[in-house]
């Protein structure tokens, strides 16, 4: 029996036809390379009008990238970075930040179903610099969460305040922002809250490998084109790499398969026999399972996998169908 990997992973789902067929009208012609070509162009033009912000809007080929390339911007090599312990920077990008940060660190945070403890980040504030250790320069945020909570527009502002009257930087990784979106979190507050750089993730919303690294602070867009040429992130033929947003951006395919994604999590979580271990809000349902309850369920054919804090988790995707969902839901019941 070959494993399914429905729920796995929303990286395991195919790109969506819209932003197939985007990159199949991009590829028409001849235009200049690195970005500057008309694709590229329209696509950042959009991004901008989904954000409602006047922001440098370039495109990777990997959140890791992404993520490091900002973070790297944010920092120093000998000051650090504020995130959620169980952030993905912290935890699966095997220490890209400090890679593409020339040494910088990461101090990791605790707080309930991956969402950062307002008092917790008040007290890594108010450490004194020492010549010992890397104290913080800037703040990682996530949304929608690693534990698929959504953090609205007055909980990041209220995490913000304090890192910017301190003169930092933020940074908000939204790998899957789209499904934020969905649950009801505000995209045009973004740049108005003080984020410096986002991700706008593309790769997790069912696209291609792609995803926009949108910069507000104009001074950190200073030759960011050349941090990106370094990092291998400036791709010759980027229209490629733009060319998926336009078809997702146009015509809303990018919130509404992730509000699709989010009520297949939803119609999952509804009929779990398993105990929830974090709130549904996106489109992850994270359970309380046993290892040999969850070795019968790869046994059945089943593939998921046991996350951080030990629960095991179920993704869902724009691809997830309400079949797909219904047939785990019957071996879940059958193991249970």
């Amino acid at each position: 029996m070959s494993a399914r990997y429905d729920f796995a992973s929303d990286n395991t789902a195919p790109a969506a036809p819209e932003a197939m067929d985007a990159v199949v009208a991009a590829n028409a012609g001849f235009t200049s390379g690195y970005g500057t070509d008309p694709v590229s162009a329209r696509a950042a033009d959009l991004v901008r009008e989904m954000l409602d912000a006047d922001a440098e809007v370039r495109f990777v080929a990997s959140g890791t990238a992404a993520n490091s390339i900002a973070l790297g911007a944010l920092c120093r090599p000998f000051e650090a970075v504020l995130a959620h312990h169980h952030a993905h920077v912290c935890t699966d990008e095997m220490g890209a930040p400090g890679f593409f940060g020339q040494g910088l660190g990461l101090i990791g945070l605790p707080g309930a179903s991956g969402k950062i403890d307002e008092t917790v980040l008040a007290q890594a504030l108010a450490q004194a610099d020492v010549s010992h250790r890397q104290s913080p320069a800037a703040l990682s945020l996530t949304n929608a969460t690693e534990y698929g909570t959504v953090y609205s527009a007055e909980d990041i502002g209220a995490l913000i305040a304090p890192v910017k009257a301190k003169g930092y930087g933020v940074h908000l990784d939204g790998a899957r922002l789209a499904n934020a979106a969905a649950a009801g979190f505000d995209l045009k507050a973004i740049g108005r809250l003080g984020v410096d750089i986002l991700v706008v993730g593309g790769t997790k919303s069912g696209m291609p490998p792609t995803e926009a690294v949108v910069v507000f602070d104009r001074d950190l867009a200073r030759r960011f084109d050349a941090r990106l040429k370094q990092a291998g992130q400036l791709p010759s033929k980027g229209r490629f790499y733009a060319a998926p947003f336009i078809g997702m951006l146009v015509g809303g395919a990018y919130v509404r398969h992730a509000a699709h994604a989010n009520a297949m999590a939803r119609r999952l979580a509804d009929g779990m026999p398993f105990p929830l271990a974090h709130p549904v809000e996106a489109n992850a349902v994270f359970v309380t399972m046993d290892e040999p309850t969850l070795a019968r369920l790869h046994g059945a054919g089943w593939f998921v996998y046991r996350f951080l804090d030990g629960s095991v988790r179920f993704m869902c995707s724009w691809a997830t169908t309400s079949e797909a969902v219904d047939e785990i839901l019957e071996t879940l019941k059958a193991i249970a």
